[in-house]
Protein backbone atom coordinates (compact mmCIF):
# COMPACT_ATOMS: atom_id res chain seq x y z
CA UNK A 1 0.00 0.00 0.00
CA UNK A 2 1.15 3.39 -0.92
CA UNK A 3 1.49 6.80 1.47
CA UNK A 4 -1.17 8.22 -0.44
CA UNK A 5 -4.63 7.88 -1.71
CA UNK A 6 -4.59 7.64 -5.24
CA UNK A 7 -8.48 8.38 -6.21
CA UNK A 8 -9.67 7.49 -9.80
CA UNK A 9 -13.40 8.83 -10.84
CA UNK A 10 -14.52 7.51 -13.48
CA UNK A 11 -18.09 8.99 -15.26
CA UNK A 12 -20.13 6.55 -16.28
CA UNK A 13 -20.83 5.44 -20.06
CA UNK A 14 -23.64 6.83 -22.27
CA UNK A 15 -27.33 6.23 -21.40
CA UNK A 16 -30.47 7.81 -23.30
CA UNK A 17 -30.98 10.45 -21.41
CA UNK A 18 -27.56 11.68 -21.43
CA UNK A 19 -27.66 11.39 -25.45
CA UNK A 20 -31.27 13.27 -25.15
CA UNK A 21 -30.62 15.84 -22.58
CA UNK A 22 -32.83 14.85 -20.27
CA UNK A 23 -32.65 15.01 -16.14
CA UNK A 24 -31.68 11.01 -15.84
CA UNK A 25 -33.93 8.19 -14.02
CA UNK A 26 -32.29 5.21 -12.51
CA UNK A 27 -31.94 4.08 -16.42
CA UNK A 28 -29.32 1.27 -17.47
CA UNK A 29 -26.16 2.15 -20.34
CA UNK A 30 -27.25 2.45 -24.04
CA UNK A 31 -25.69 0.66 -26.74
CA UNK A 32 -23.08 3.08 -27.40
CA UNK A 33 -22.74 3.41 -23.56
CA UNK A 34 -21.57 -0.33 -23.67
CA UNK A 35 -19.15 -0.18 -26.41
CA UNK A 36 -17.74 3.14 -24.29
CA UNK A 37 -17.27 0.63 -21.39
CA UNK A 38 -16.27 -2.12 -23.33
CA UNK A 39 -13.10 0.14 -25.15
CA UNK A 40 -11.81 1.85 -22.09
CA UNK A 41 -8.36 1.27 -20.89
CA UNK A 42 -7.65 -0.84 -18.28
CA UNK A 43 -7.52 0.91 -15.09
CA UNK A 44 -4.50 -0.60 -13.30
CA UNK A 45 -3.68 -2.19 -9.94
CA UNK A 46 -6.81 -1.16 -7.81
CA UNK A 47 -7.16 -1.61 -3.57
CA UNK A 48 -11.04 -0.97 -3.97
CA UNK A 49 -13.70 0.15 -6.36
CA UNK A 50 -16.65 1.86 -5.60
CA UNK A 51 -20.23 2.75 -7.44
CA UNK A 52 -23.03 4.95 -7.46
CA UNK A 53 -25.90 2.73 -6.59
CA UNK A 54 -27.75 3.64 -10.02
CA UNK A 55 -28.39 1.08 -12.56
CA UNK A 56 -25.91 3.10 -14.97
CA UNK A 57 -22.77 3.18 -12.73
CA UNK A 58 -23.03 -0.62 -11.39
CA UNK A 59 -23.40 -1.51 -15.28
CA UNK A 60 -20.17 0.81 -16.01
CA UNK A 61 -18.20 -0.90 -13.30
CA UNK A 62 -19.25 -4.25 -14.13
CA UNK A 63 -18.13 -3.54 -17.88
CA UNK A 64 -15.00 -2.46 -16.45
CA UNK A 65 -14.17 -5.73 -14.64
CA UNK A 66 -14.47 -3.90 -11.33
CA UNK A 67 -15.97 -5.72 -8.15
CA UNK A 68 -17.07 -2.41 -6.66
CA UNK A 69 -18.99 -2.08 -3.25
CA UNK A 70 -22.32 0.13 -3.90
CA UNK A 71 -21.49 3.64 -1.87
CA UNK A 72 -24.85 5.54 -1.34
CA UNK A 73 -22.64 8.38 -0.87
CA UNK A 74 -22.06 8.42 -4.69
CA UNK A 75 -25.51 8.36 -6.07
CA UNK A 76 -26.43 10.98 -8.69
CA UNK A 77 -27.36 14.53 -7.64
CA UNK A 78 -31.28 13.84 -6.76
CA UNK A 79 -33.15 15.90 -9.51
CA UNK A 80 -36.59 15.65 -7.67
CA UNK A 81 -39.78 16.22 -10.25
CA UNK A 82 -37.12 17.49 -12.95
CA UNK A 83 -36.39 13.21 -13.23
CA UNK A 84 -36.93 12.19 -16.89
CA UNK A 85 -37.63 15.69 -17.65
CA UNK A 86 -35.94 17.22 -20.53
CA UNK A 87 -33.95 20.26 -20.04
CA UNK A 88 -36.06 22.70 -22.49
CA UNK A 89 -39.67 21.27 -20.93
CA UNK A 90 -38.21 23.06 -17.37
CA UNK A 91 -39.74 26.53 -16.50
CA UNK A 92 -37.01 28.90 -17.22
CA UNK A 93 -37.59 30.73 -14.38
CA UNK A 94 -36.89 27.69 -12.59
CA UNK A 95 -33.85 26.42 -14.56
CA UNK A 96 -32.35 30.00 -13.75
CA UNK A 97 -32.22 29.51 -10.37
CA UNK A 98 -30.81 26.03 -10.07
CA UNK A 99 -28.11 27.25 -12.53
CA UNK A 100 -27.45 30.25 -10.62
CA UNK A 101 -27.51 29.78 -7.16
CA UNK A 102 -26.24 26.60 -5.61
CA UNK A 103 -28.37 26.43 -2.51
CA UNK A 104 -31.68 26.25 -3.54
CA UNK A 105 -33.55 23.30 -5.45
CA UNK A 106 -36.50 24.14 -7.01
CA UNK A 107 -37.00 20.85 -8.40
CA UNK A 108 -37.48 19.48 -4.64
CA UNK A 109 -34.47 17.38 -4.83
CA UNK A 110 -30.80 18.18 -3.85
CA UNK A 111 -28.88 21.51 -4.34
CA UNK A 112 -25.91 21.82 -5.66
CA UNK A 113 -24.44 23.27 -1.83
CA UNK A 114 -26.01 19.65 -0.63
CA UNK A 115 -24.29 17.33 -3.20
CA UNK A 116 -20.83 19.23 -2.78
CA UNK A 117 -21.70 18.49 1.01
CA UNK A 118 -22.49 14.79 1.02
CA UNK A 119 -19.02 14.09 -2.03
CA UNK A 120 -17.29 16.07 0.61
CA UNK A 121 -17.77 13.49 3.44
CA UNK A 122 -17.16 10.97 1.73
CA UNK A 123 -13.75 12.03 0.69
CA UNK A 124 -13.22 12.66 3.94
CA UNK A 125 -13.97 9.24 4.74
CA UNK A 126 -11.01 7.97 2.20
CA UNK A 127 -8.36 10.23 3.45
CA UNK A 128 -7.87 7.08 6.11
CA UNK A 129 -7.03 4.85 3.77
CA UNK A 130 -4.43 4.07 1.29
CA UNK A 131 -3.73 2.84 -1.50
CA UNK A 132 -5.30 3.22 -5.39
CA UNK A 133 -9.41 3.51 -5.40
CA UNK A 134 -11.58 4.26 -8.46
CA UNK A 135 -14.86 5.31 -7.72
CA UNK A 136 -17.65 4.91 -10.82
CA UNK A 137 -20.14 7.74 -10.61
CA UNK A 138 -22.05 10.42 -12.45
CA UNK A 139 -20.50 13.61 -13.76
CA UNK A 140 -22.24 15.77 -11.02
CA UNK A 141 -20.28 13.71 -8.35
CA UNK A 142 -17.24 14.21 -10.14
CA UNK A 143 -17.70 17.86 -10.41
CA UNK A 144 -18.71 18.19 -6.85
CA UNK A 145 -15.54 16.29 -5.93
CA UNK A 146 -13.20 18.44 -7.78
CA UNK A 147 -14.72 21.47 -5.97
CA UNK A 148 -13.83 19.61 -3.06
CA UNK A 149 -10.27 19.19 -3.99
CA UNK A 150 -9.69 22.73 -5.11
CA UNK A 151 -11.60 24.52 -2.48
CA UNK A 152 -13.36 26.22 -4.86
CA UNK A 153 -16.93 27.72 -4.40
CA UNK A 154 -20.36 25.77 -5.27
CA UNK A 155 -21.27 28.46 -8.15
CA UNK A 156 -18.32 27.12 -9.86
CA UNK A 157 -20.19 23.62 -10.51
CA UNK A 158 -21.59 24.18 -13.47
CA UNK A 159 -18.56 25.63 -15.42
CA UNK A 160 -16.73 21.82 -15.10
CA UNK A 161 -17.61 19.59 -17.87
CA UNK A 162 -17.67 15.98 -17.35
CA UNK A 163 -17.71 13.61 -20.09
CA UNK A 164 -18.88 9.88 -20.69
CA UNK A 165 -16.21 7.74 -19.41
CA UNK A 166 -13.44 10.41 -18.72
CA UNK A 167 -11.51 9.93 -15.50
CA UNK A 168 -10.41 12.68 -12.87
CA UNK A 169 -7.74 11.60 -10.70
CA UNK A 170 -7.24 13.17 -7.03
CA UNK A 171 -4.23 12.23 -4.35
CA UNK A 172 -4.65 12.70 -1.30
CA UNK A 173 -1.66 13.32 0.62
CA UNK A 174 -1.36 14.24 4.27
CA UNK A 175 -4.05 17.15 5.09
CA UNK A 176 -5.48 17.86 1.73
CA UNK A 177 -6.82 16.69 -1.79
CA UNK A 178 -4.96 17.60 -5.07
CA UNK A 179 -6.21 17.90 -9.00
CA UNK A 180 -3.96 15.30 -10.77
CA UNK A 181 -5.71 14.73 -13.86
CA UNK A 182 -8.84 14.94 -16.57
CA UNK A 183 -9.26 13.28 -18.98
Amino acid sequence: MSEVVRLTLVSHAMTDATAAGRFPTDEPLNALGHRQADAAVELGVIDAAHCGPEKRARQTAELLGLSAAVEPQLADLDFGSWRGAVLGGVAPADLAVWLTDPARAPHGGESVVDLVNRVHGWMDGLAFQRGRLVAVTHPAVVRAAILVALDAPPKSFWRIDIAPMSRTVMNFRGHAWTLRSSS
